[in-house]
């Protein structure tokens, strides 16, 4: 299953969770309009008449049941409600909620260090910006999560637990594994979850307290009806939490074996994500959680609390077999005897070989197969995101992970190879911005010199943590400068003016999650006219003649199954073509979005070869619509590391 029918299967997902709510929702006014109707009959002041038509009863009491009724809906909608506004805020909330720190780019903790690294190259090699990233400081047992509505407001939280007790290819593994449930769509379903069923399990909290502080036995008249109230506002907690509960396995148990799948395969290494299993499996604590897991339970990477008939997640010896066909318990005493962390020298050593191997430039994949890379890593993907990493300079990879910095690593990656036309953008910047921003600027390009084209897509990545931290009007005038410098020249670059629109998008989705959008309902037939306008500008942006570029053109018109003899668009105006195209695209259905992408891919590869710019533009064009395309090349030879 690629990413794009991934996508397509959480939409409709997110139907059946709506149609599932609503039925756990008339179950519990059933249950408390029974409470309230026992509670009248025996409140009445005259003994009950045996063989009262239930009909007759439910009349005599229509108002109190339909207040009954009007209540309960009240508070589940509100509380709702309520929870989901919180969650606005994106998936740092919900790390912050539970005790979560931010894991700051100069942090001398080796394990912190080594957690954002890893990070930081999946993050990378998938395509999409860098989430934040927390850890659960008071947890010792071994788990994670990742929360958001979209990758643009994600965040990563992984516990203590998981730093102190697993080698670095476990946590790779595990990390892995929260980023397929970014990339396939779980994570803005489990989000949405946690407000929708919050409402529930208040229910389900009251009923719990209302059952610990009732006092039984009392010798007034209404003591029936008050122990009767207290075991029917249990009964109906318990039928929330059944509820609740039920809908989240449901969600959740057939993702969590996917996304394992999906970290071996992105990693490559089955014993990375398994081993991180088998030690929840062995220390005592496992993977639960001090903080009460109730509401994020299916957000974990294991259970975080004692497994139920309505468990979240698969049995941990059934993940692990699934990973691993070989596996024997017997395994989990002989790894508990004596834990031996394995050495890092094979993984370097493979990388130095891939890296001698590839020709610079050369792309690895055809126009036909692209969508099932999309959201499914290769293991080369993350050798060349940890080398992309590697090959810029300590100032810039320093800067982009300061939010002091940032802004100015993010105009930095704007400046142009001309340096008469450097210093008019670097003069625009004093203006617009002030000196200070001026200053950090110069400095980023005295120390590193002016950029390179293929380091600015991970530069912007790296950065995006910190950007967002930044209060809207600041990052609007950090925008509006971008803006300027692009058009400093009188000649706007294709790459450039994407660049700034995709950073423009990601940070317009960290600060409104729930109003983003990273898929709609639209064919391609209904959006035929702005495919091929943005096809026609990518063809005539990576080619150097017309013909080429027509010939590039009806290449990705014959893989969308157009007409090759259309004529190409006019692309003289391609800013305002782009501008009003590609928020259009964003509206179609994932299928459809993976046969533009074939499109698109056709359109850079016809001639059979790819420059690294070519990609880069690429990835930016598919990153406006919600499609996060990996790495697609190594790094050039000759390039630092």
């Amino acid at each position: 299953m690629n990413f794009f029918e991934h996508q397509d299967r959480a939409r409709k997902q997110s139907r059946r969770l709506i149609l599932a709510f609503i039925a756990a929702v008339v179950a519990i006014v059933v249950a408390v309009d029974g409470i309230l109707l026992a509670v009248a009959t025996m409140s009445i002041g005259e003994p009950h008449v045996p063989g009262l038509p239930i009909r007759e009863r439910i009349a005599a009491n229509q108002p109190l049941l339909i207040a009954g009724a009007a209540v309960t809906l009240g508070v589940i909608f509100l509380a709702s409600l309520f929870k989901t506004l919180i969650l606005r805020s994106g998936g740092g909330q919900v790390a912050r909620q539970l005790g979560g720190t931010l894991v700051e780019s100069g942090s001398r903790d080796a394990k912190r260090r080594r957690l954002r690294n890893v990070v930081e190259e999946i993050a990378l090699a998938s395509g999409v910006p860098v989430p934040e990233i927390y850890v659960l400081e008071r947890e010792s047992g071994i788990n994670a999560f990742a929360a958001g509505y979209t990758p643009s407001d994600a965040a990563i939280a992984v516990t203590r637990g998981a730093l102190d007790k697993l080698d670095r290819d476990e946590l790779q593994g595990v990390i892995a594994h929260e980023f397929s449930h970014i990339l396939n769509g779980d994570m803005r379903i489990n989000i949405r979850l946690m407000g929708m069923l919050f409402g529930i399990l208040l229910l389900a909290l009251i009923g719990r307290r209302v059952l610990m502080h009732a006092r039984f036995g009392r010798s007034d008249r209404n003591g029936a009806a008050v122990m009767l109230v207290a075991l029917g506002l249990m009964a109906v907690g318990y039928v929330g939490l059944f509820f609740g509960r039920w809908i989240k396995a449901g969600v959740s148990r057939q993702r969590e074996y996917l996304a394992d799948a999906a970290a071996v395969q992105f990693t490559r290494d089955p014993t990375g994500i398994g081993g991180a299993l088998k030690k929840i499996a062995i220390y005592a604590e496992g993977s639960q959680l001090a903080a009460d897991t109730e509401e994020i339970g299916h957000m974990l990477f294991g259970s975080g609390q004692r497994a139920t008939i309505f468990s979240t997640h698969p049995p941990l010896h059934e993940r692990i077999r699934r990973i691993d066909p070989a596996f024997r318990p017997e395994e989990l005493q002989e790894l508990a005897a004596g834990l031996r962390r394995e050495q890092q020298a094979e993984q370097e050593a493979a990388a130095r070989q891939r890296q001698a191997d590839e020709h610079a430039g050369r792309p690895f994949f055809d126009a036909s197969r692209l969508p099932e890379q999309i959201g499914s890593l290769r293991w080369e993907q993350l050798l060349w995101a940890a080398m992309a990493g590697a090959a810029l300079a300590d100032p810039l990879r320093r800067a982009a992970r300061s939010p002091g910095w940032a802004p100015a690593v993010m105009l930095y990656t704007l400046l142009d190879s001309d340096e008469a036309l450097r210093e008019e953008q670097l003069l625009l910047i004093a203006r617009r911005l002030g000196m200070e921003q001026e200053a950090q600027v110069r400095t980023l390009l005295r120390e590193a010199g002016p950029p390179a084209a293929e380091q600015r897509l991970p530069l912007l990545e790296l950065a995006f943590p910190a950007l967002k931290r930044h209060p809207p009007d600041f990052i609007s005038g950090v925008l509006d400068s971008a803006r300027a410098m692009v058009d400093a020249d009188d000649r706007i670059e294709v790459f450039e003016y994407l660049l700034v629109r995709s950073v423009t998008q990601h940070l317009w989705d960290a600060f409104n999650p729930e109003r983003a959008r990273i898929s709609g309902n639209r064919s391609l037939r209904s959006r035929q006219k702005e495919a091929l306008q943005v096809l026609a500008v990518i063809a005539r942006h990576g080619h150097t003649d017309e013909a080429t570029a027509a010939l590039a053109f009806q290449a990705s018109c014959a893989e969308l199954g157009l007409e090759t003899t259309a004529p190409m668009p006019d692309t003289a105006q391609w800013p305002e073509l782009l501008d009003s195209a590609l928020p259009r695209l964003n509206q179609l259905q994932p299928e459809a979005k993976a046969k533009l992408v074939r499109g698109l891919a056709a359109a850079v590869t016809h001639d059979g070869r790819a420059v690294p710019a070519e990609l880069e533009l690429l990835r930016v064009t598919c990153d406006l619509i919600h499609v996060p395309l990996p790495l697609l090349t190594a790094p050039a030879k000759g390039q630092p590391q």
